[in-house]
C-alpha cells in the first residue's frame, strides 16, 4: 500500500511495511494478559467516576501535545458546562474534542466516512474545511526543522483507501493493526491540521471495538509523559520506512496504561459500580443471587444480598419470588 522515504506506491496487494521484533511479540503477550486481568477485576468498564476523570485527562493530554494552554481544572469545568476563562481557540479546542468522545459509538473505526466525520467534529471551527481532506503538499516541522514531507494532496483519496482496506481486511492482530493505522494515517497527514489528535483518537477507537476497557484508558496521558519519544519513533520509523519501532513504542504505551489502570484501581468497588457492571453483563436475563455473587468473588453473600436489596429497593431490578426460589431481573 504505502510507504518509504522516497517513494509512495499504491496498490491493495501492498501491506505498511513493519517487522515482528521479539519486543513486539513480548508486548502483545503482556497485553493480553493484563487485559484478562483488567476484565476479571471487572475494570473493562471502569466505574461511572474513574471513567470521567479518565476521558478528561485523556482530552486535556491529547490537547496538551498540541499546544493547549488549558488546565485539568478548566477543562473539567467546561466538561461540566461552568464559564472558563482562556483563548477561544483552546476552549473550542476542549468543546469539540468532548463532542467527538461523546459521538464515541457512532463512529465505526473500519470506515473511512466515520474517519472524516470525525475530524468534522474535532476540528469544527478550527480550519477552513473540517472533515475534508487537504488540497495541497505540506511539511511538518519540529521547530524550525522540518522533519517529514507528507504525500502530495492528489494522492490521499488512494493512500486512505488503502489504509482502511488493511485495516478491514488484514489478518494482523488488531492490536497491531492500532499502531500501524496510527502511524501510517501520521505519515500520509491527510488534513491541513488536527492529524495528530486523530491519529491517537482513531487508534483508541479501534482498540475499543475489541476491548471495552480502551474506551475510558487514558492512553494520551502515557504519550503526554514522553512526548520527544513519541516523535522520536514517528521519526526513526519515517527514516526506515517501516512503522516497526512505532509500533514498539505504542504497545509500551498500552502496556504501562493498562498497568496504571489497575494500580490505582485497588479500592473496592461501590454497590452502584457492582449493580451498572453487573447490569452490562447479564442485561435482560433474569438471574439469582448466586450468580450476581459469581461476578464478584470478592464480596461476601451478606454483601450481595444487601446489594440486591438495596437495587430492589431503589427500583433498579425486580424481584420475583422468595428466599432460595428468589429471582432478579434488570428494568
Amino acid at each position: 500500500m504505502i510507504v518509504s522515504n522516497d517513494t509512495i506506491t499504491i496498490g491493495l496487494s501492498m501491506n505498511p511495511p513493519y517487522s515482528i521484533t521479539g519486543k513486539i511479540l513480548n508486548l502483545v503477550a503482556s497485553i493480553s494478559e493484563i487485559i484478562g486481568e483488567v476484565n476479571s477485576a471487572h475494570l473493562n468498564k471502569p466505574p461511572i467516576e474513574l471513567r470521567r476523570k479518565n476521558r478528561i485527562q485523556t482530552i486535556h493530554s491529547s490537547l496538551k501535545i498540541e499546544g493547549n494552554t488549558l488546565s485539568i481544572e478548566q477543562i473539567t469545568a467546561i466538561v461540566e458546562n461552568k464559564r472558563v476563562l482562556g483563548p477561544k481557540k483552546d476552549i473550542l479546542e476542549v468543546k469539540n474534542a468532548i463532542a467527538v468522545y461523546n459521538y464515541l459509538d457512532k463512529l465505526n473505526p473500519f470506515s473511512f466516512i466515520s474517519f472524516c466525520k470525525a475530524h468534522g467534529i474535532l476540528m469544527d471551527g478550527l480550519v477552513e474545511s473540517p472533515g475534508e481532506l487537504r488540497n495541497k503538499t505540506v511539511g511538518i516541522a519540529r521547530g524550525s526543522e522540518v522533519t517529514h514531507i507528507a504525500p502530495p494532496a492528489h494522492l490521499l483519496q488512494a493512500l486512505m483507501n488503502d489504509l482502511f482496506t488493511y485495516l478491514k481486511n488484514d489478518d494482523d492482530l488488531l492490536l497491531l493493526k492500532s499502531c500501524v493505522f496510527h502511524y501510517e494515517m501520521e505519515f500520509i497527514h491527510p488534513f491541513m491540521d488536527g492529524n495528530g489528535r486523530m491519529g491517537r483518537l482513531w487508534q483508541t477507537l479501534i482498540l475499543k471495538s475489541a476491548y471495552p476497557v480502551f474506551e475510558f484508558l487514558p492512553i494520551d496521558a502515557q504519550i503526554k509523559e514522553r512526548q520527544a519519544k513519541y516523535y522520536e519513533a514517528l521519526g526513526r520509523s519515517d527514516n526506515t520506512g517501516r512503522s516497526t519501532v512505532f509500533i514498539e513504542f505504542m504497545l509500551e504505551i498500552i502496556l504501562e496504561s493498562l498497568n496504571k489502570l489497575l494500580s490505582i484501581q485497588n479500592t473496592n468497588l461501590t454497590n452502584i459500580d457492582r449493580i451498572n457492571l453487573f447490569k452490562s453483563i447479564i442485561k435482560e436475563k433474569y438471574f439469582t443471587r448466586k450468580e450476581y455473587l459469581r461476578s464478584f468473588r470478592e464480596i461476601s453473600s451478606a454483601t450481595a444480598s444487601r446489594d440486591l436489596k438495596f437495587a430492589v429497593e431503589n427500583r433498579l431490578v425486580k424481584k420475583s419470588g422468595e428466599k432460595n426460589t428468589s429471582r432478579y431481573r434488570f428494568k
